[in-house]
């Protein structure tokens, strides 16, 4: 797995505690979930997109790189629309 891939993973996961404490929710609970969503995105992006995608660029050592960032690209929009949700079933609750 790719550094940025484990980066962001680890954003995610401080990004998510910080939203649940500061809207006084579970911040655990949050983080998890939002690690969880993330990782599961990476792989099915990953396992989808990219590998049918490295195939056609052959040796590009250039393009291979960018085509390996697309599942963290992907799981992090998945990872905000997670969010959003919680977001809203918190003020919902409210």
């Amino acid at each position: 797995m790719l550094l940025l891939a484990k980066f962001a993973g680890i954003a995610v996961l401080v990004w998510f505690y910080l939203t649940a404490k500061e809207h006084g929710e579970q911040p655990v609970k949050w983080a998890i979930i939002g690690l969880i969503g993330y990782w599961v995105a990476w792989w099915a992006v990953n396992l989808s997109v990219v590998s049918g995608l490295i195939a056609l660029v052959g040796k590009s050592a250039t393009l291979v790189f960018l085509i390996t960032q697309i599942p963290v690209l992907g799981a992090l929009t998945v990872a905000f629309f997670i969010r959003k949700k919680l977001l809203a079933d918190a003020a919902e609750n409210k």
